[in-house]
C-alpha cells in the first residue's frame, strides 16, 4: 500500500505537542514578521501566564516569520525570506519576553538557505536584554549546527538558553544590527557641527528613503590645490551590517582632530555613501531590495525605476571621473562575508601589467596595517558571474587609473597570531578596521607622491600648540638650589694594620647608617641610640660597615670638630687578606653563648 504525502508539512516531525497557532498574531504563516506571538501549550485558553513566551519581530531590521511549539522547552523558528526573494534566508533578529526566571529553552532555526556559513567554524548568535544592552555571544557549548534527519536532512541551528530575569526583554540576532534610523541619527550628529563635512541627498529609494552622500575634506571651496577623490560605498546588502560599522569608524576618524585625519583632509576628498539599500535594511532583508533584487549583481543592467539608488550613484561617479581638477582615484565597496574570517580584498585582473601592479598596492598596505587581514582570502579575478558587481562594472566604465575594490570583513571574527582559535569581532573591532583604512590611504598617497613623503604621520599644528599653552596653568619659579661641594679627607689606614692598635678611649667609628640616622645635629658624632659601630651603642649592628678614621685623631690633627666626610682607602697598600683584616678590625666581638636545653 502506498501512502500519499500530499498536504503534509515537510518539516513535521514527532514531538510531544502539535504545532500551536496563536490568536495574538496577525502575521503568521510566513507572510511577514511575527507580531507579539504568544506560544501557549495545547489546551490552554485565556490570558497568557508567565513562561508562555512571546515572540516579536515587528521592528526595524527585525526578521522572524514563524514559530512552532515542539515541546514544553523546544521551539522551531522560521526565518522570513527576503521580500520577493524566497531563496534568501539567513538574517534573523527578534525579541522574546514574558519569560520565567530560570526558564530553559531550545531554539531551532530550521530554514537557513545558505548551509556553508560561519556557524560551521564556531560562530554563535548574539543576545542582549533590556537591562544589559551590550551584545554578547552565546557560548559555543550551547550552540549546535548540524544536519537534522527530522527536518529532511537540512542544516539546523540549535541553541540552548536560560532566561534569568522575568522582567527583561531578550533580543537575539545573527550579528550586530545597524538600522536605517541609527544611520540617519549618526549623520545628523556628524554633519551638523563640523565645517569640513557636507551632506547632500544623492537620491531616493523605491520606498522614498533618502540615500545620503557625505563629503569630507578640509576646504570645499579651494579648487586650486591638487587633490584626489576617494569614493566609499557601503551596505548594498542589508544583512551585512558590519560594513556600516566599518564605514562609521572611517567617517568618525576622518572628522577627528587626529594628525593623520588632518593630513588626509588637506590632500584627499572623501565621498561616502553609507547605505545604498535603505529599504532592505529597514525591512530586515538579508540580501535584496524591497523588489527582491540583488543590487550588487545589477550594476551592468541599471534601471532608473528599479534601481534608483544605483542610478544616482553611477551618475555621481561619472561626473567625478570627468573632473580633471580633482580626479577620481579609488572606489571602495564595503561588504561583510558570511563564510570567511578576517578582512580581505576582492580585486580585478588586467592585461596591462603596470596597471595590475598599481592595483595591488593598496591591498598590500592594508595587510601591513590591519592585524586581522587574511591574505589567503584575497582574490583578483575577471569572473563573468561577477560582471554585475561594483568592482567589475565600474573598472570598465571609469578611467584606467581608477582602482575599484570590494573590501570584505567577516561577520564572525579573525585569526590572531599567537592565539589559537578565532577572535570574535565586536563593534569596536569593526570601528578599528575603518580607522585602519584611513591610515592605509595616508601611506598609499605618500607612495604615489600626492602627500609629501617628508610629512610626519603626526604633525603638530600651530593652533594645537597655542591651545595647549593657553590652557596651561602658570607655574611659580623654583628657588635656585645652592650646591656646596663635600669635603674629602684622606685618612691613613696605618692604625688598622698594627698588631696592637692604639687604644683611644673615646674613639668611635662613623658608618653610613650612623651619619644619616644616629648623628647628633651639628656635631658629626653618632648618638648613643644610633646604629653606628662603637662604644655606647645600645643596638650594635653586626653587618659590615665602611670604616672611617678615628674621630678623635682627626680632631687632634686639624684642631677643629670633625665633619661628615668620605673615606678613601689606598688599595695599592693592601696585601692578600688585608681588606678582610681591615674590615674585621671594626667588627665587635660577639661572645658565644652555649644554649643549654632544660629537661623536664
Amino acid at each position: 500500500m502506498v501512502f500519499s504525502c500530499e498536504g503534509r508539512d515537510p518539516l513535521e516531525h514527532t514531538s510531544l505537542y502539535q504545532r500551536a497557532e496563536s490568536e495574538d498574531s496577525d502575521a503568521e504563516g510566513g507572510l511577514g514578521n511575527v507580531n507579539k506571538l504568544v506560544m501557549r501549550p495545547p489546551g490552554h485558553s485565556g490570558k497568557a501566564k508567565k513562561g508562555h513566551i512571546c515572540f516579536d519581530a515587528t521592528f526595524e531590521t527585525g526578521n522572524l516569520g514563524r514559530v512552532d511549539l515542539i515541546s514544553e522547552f523546544e521551539y522551531d523558528l522560521f526565518i522570513r525570506p527576503d521580500t520577493c526573494g524566497p531563496r534568501l534566508r539567513l538574517w534573523f533578529n527578534f525579541t522574546v519576553d514574558n519569560v520565567k526566571a530560570d526558564q530553559r529553552v531550545i531554539f531551532n532555526i530550521v530554514n537557513i538557505s545558505k548551509s556553508a556559513n560561519l556557524f560551521r567554524q564556531g560562530m554563535t548568535p548574539l543576545v542582549k536584554s533590556s537591562t544589559r544592552p551590550k551584545w554578547q555571544r552565546i557560548p559555543r557549548e550551547q550552540v549546535f549546527y548540524y544536519r537534522s534527519a527530522q527536518h529532511q536532512n537540512h542544516y539546523v541551528l540549535s541553541f540552548a538558553f536560560a532566561f534569568d530575569r522575568e522582567d527583561d526583554v531578550y533580543q537575539f540576532a545573527l550579528t550586530y544590527p545597524y538600522s536605517y534610523t541609527r544611520y540617519m541619527v549618526h549623520l545628523d550628529n556628524l554633519c551638523s557641527r563640523l565645517l569640513y563635512t557636507k551632506r547632500e541627498t544623492l537620491g531616493e529609494s523605491i520606498q522614498k528613503k533618502n540615500v545620503e552622500l557625505v563629503t569630507i575634506t578640509s576646504d570645499l571651496e579651494d579648487v586650486e590645490r591638487p587633490r584626489k577623490v576617494v569614493v566609499v560605498l557601503a551596505r548594498v546588502h542589508p544583512g551585512e551590517s558590519p560594513s556600516s560599522f566599518v564605514c562609521q569608524g572611517l567617517m568618525d576618524f576622518l572628522v577627528s582632530a587626529h594628525p593623520i585625519a588632518q593630513v588626509l583632509r588637506e590632500y584627499v576628498i572623501f565621498k561616502i555613501v553609507p547605505m545604498l539599500n535603505p529599504d532592505g535594511a529597514f525591512l530586515g532583508n538579508y540580501r535584496s531590495t524591497v523588489m527582491g533584487l540583488d543590487l550588487n549583481r545589477s550594476w551592468n543592467c541599471i534601471s532608473e525605476w528599479i534601481h534608483p539608488t544605483l542610478f544616482a550613484t553611477r551618475a555621481m561617479l561619472k561626473s567625478l571621473d570627468k573632473n580633471a581638477q580633482t580626479p577620481l582615484d579609488c572606489v571602495l565597496d564595503l561588504h561583510a562575508h558570511t563564510n570567511a574570517t578576517g578582512v580581505f580584498v576582492y580585486g580585478n585582473t588586467y592585461e596591462d601589467v603596470y596597471r595590475y601592479e598599481r592595483h595591488i598596492v593598496l591591498p598590500k598596505l592594508l595587510a601591513q596595517h590591519a592585524e586581522d587581514y587574511e591574505l589567503g582570502n584575497t582574490m583578483y579575478n575577471q569572473d563573468h558571474n561577477k560582471a554585475g558587481t561594483a568592482r567589475r562594472y565600474l573598472c570598465s566604465i571609469l578611467k584606467e587609473h581608477v582602482n575599484c575594490y570590494s573590501i570584505e570583513v567577516s561577520m564572525y571574527g579573525y585569526n590572531k597570531k599567537g592565539i589559537p582559535g578565532i577572535m570574535p569581532y565586536t563593534e569596536e573591532g569593526y570601528y578599528r578596521l575603518g580607522r585602519n583604512l584611513a591610515r592605509v590611504f595616508l601611506e598609499y598617497y605618500k607612495l604615489t607622491g600626492l602627500i609629501p613623503s617628508g610629512l610626519p604621520d603626526q604633525p603638530s599644528s600651530r593652533r594645537a600648540r597655542q591651545s595647549r599653552q593657553r590652557h596651561r596653568l602658570p607655574r611659580e619659579p623654583r628657588p635656585r638650589t645652592v650646591r656646596i661641594p663635600a669635603t674629602l679627607h684622606l685618612a691613613s689606614i696605618y692604625e688598622y694594620f698594627r698588631e696592637k692598635p692604639e687604644q683611644l678611649p673615646s674613639a668611635r667609628y662613623r658608618s653610613m647608617s650612623s651619619t644619616r640616622m644616629g648623628q647628633q645635629p651639628g656635631t658629626g658624632i653618632a648618638s648613643e641610640t644610633g646604629t653606628g659601630v662603637g662604644g655606647g651603642c645600645k643596638s650594635p649592628s653586626h653587618r659590615f660597615r665602611s670604616p672611617g678614621a678615628p674621630l678623635d685623631r682627626v680632631q687632634t690633627l686639624t684642631g677643629r670638630p670633625a665633619e661628615p666626610r668620605l673615606t678613601i682607602i689606598d688599595f695599592n697598600q693592601l696585601t692578600r687578606g688585608g681588606l678582610e683584616l681591615a674590615a674585621n678590625k671594626n667588627r665587635p666581638t660577639v661572645p658565644y653563648k652555649k644554649v643549654v636545653k632544660s629537661r623536664r
